[in-house]
């Protein structure tokens, strides 16, 4: 596994071992990260400066990446403890210390927002229903900027992700994976009172 492209291309990520984390293959995030880069409704500015965050993190792939090709600061929010140890080494090893902050807990139930985040990736256990749940959650503490773009990556068989206050904007079966682009309306991002 490696970042694929922008200033740390082709630095080698580390996974932890076993099943528990199941990384994004480099061929999956290759056709995201085309797809955010080629897409009318993203394009290269979608990275420009965005705040990013990374839920489900596992190694940090999908958010590491999006800072690599021009996002200025990224959250990763993961729970299990190899996969935060794997998270930490990452950022480490591409030196994104400075950029990154490691929230270690539970999508479902998140701190509130240290910053609204205008691109999002959630790429959780697969068959759990657990889009839905981290969105609403995330929407409730102020994670989510009005208009952010969020990736979403659920298995293929799995209901398509559809939420109030969420259009979905493409859907695109990968293998066993299927992913969909999210944009938040405008009243997203608003913390619960």
């Amino acid at each position: 596994m490696r970042i694929i492209a922008g200033r740390w291309k082709g630095r080698a990520l580390s996974a932890p071992p076993g099943l528990t984390t199941r990384p994004t293959s480099d061929r999956a995030r290759q056709a995201i990260f085309d797809q955010l880069w080629h897409a009318p409704w993203a394009g290269r500015a979608v990275f420009d400066n965005a705040v990013v965050l990374d839920c489900f993190a596992g190694t940090g792939a999908m958010g590491l990446e999006a800072l690599s090709r021009g996002a200025a600061r990224g959250f990763f929010m993961e729970q299990d403890r190899a996969a935060l140890a794997a998270l930490r080494a990452n950022i480490a090893a591409c030196k994104a210390g400075d950029d990154c902050r490691v929230i270690a807990g539970d999508v479902t139930a998140p701190p509130i927002a240290a910053a609204p985040c205008s691109l999002v990736f959630l790429d959780p256990p697969y068959g759990k229903g657990l889009v839905p749940r981290a969105l609403a959650a995330l929407q409730a503490k102020g994670w989510i900027a009005p208009g952010a773009l969020i990736i979403a990556e659920t298995g293929r068989d799995e209901e398509a992700v559809a939420l109030p206050g969420f259009e979905v904007i493409s859907t695109r079966d990968h293998g066993a994976a299927r992913l969909s682009a999210l944009r938040a309306t405008a009243h997203c991002g608003e913390a619960a009172s």
